[in-house]
């Protein structure tokens, strides 16, 4: 179910694999209709990673709740979810597969947060929503340092952290 007075959209899904893809295109479509389009790629990004964690955690459903909604010149998305555990962020294994999502969240967005909500919990994050065009790139605020590559047993430095990373 799709909700969309004026400048919000509720939609309501089981986080599974299967239906990420077409959430991302939601999200995509309605930043568009907003004329939001730079925010385009962190918001789906962001999206995506909420609703990951919500597969791989939340019980006892994988049901959810996406909402976007724009005031003041801010874009904020926020993932109900019927889980109470509140996630932290952790620092993952250079080895490891996964456990970086929510520092992603935090180095796309303004802000984020986590709140407990009835009996679940809601995970949001926030981005500056100044309208422009789609050729107009937007600036993230963050902070991504990639993990040092090792060649040949030798580890190479780690690489100067990218900072001001052009998105859209």
């Amino acid at each position: 179910m799709i909700r969309q007075p004026s400048r919000h959209c509720t939609v309501k899904l089981q986080a599974v694999p299967a239906r990420i893809g077409h959430v991302r295109r939601i999200v995509s479509a309605q930043l568009r209709y907003w004329r939001l389009d730079a925010l385009i790629d962190p918001a789906a990004l962001g999206v995506t990673e909420l609703l990951a964690n919500v597969h791989r955690h939340a019980r006892p459903s994988k049901q959810c709740t996406l909402e976007l909604c724009v005031l003041l010149d801010q874009l904020t998305v926020s993932v109900h979810d019927e889980d109470p555990r509140l996630p932290r962020i952790r620092v993952a294994d250079s080895w490891e597969t996964c456990g970086r999502g929510l520092a992603l969240i935090a180095a796309l967005s303004e802000s984020w947060g986590v709140r407990p909500d009835g009996s679940g919990k809601v995970v949001w994050f926030t981005l500056p929503a100044l309208n422009t065009a789609p050729e107009e790139a937007l600036t993230v605020r963050g902070y991504l340092e990639p993990l040092p590559l090792e060649d040949s047993g030798t580890a190479a430095g780690p690489r100067p952290p990218i900072r001001g990373t052009k998105v859209g």
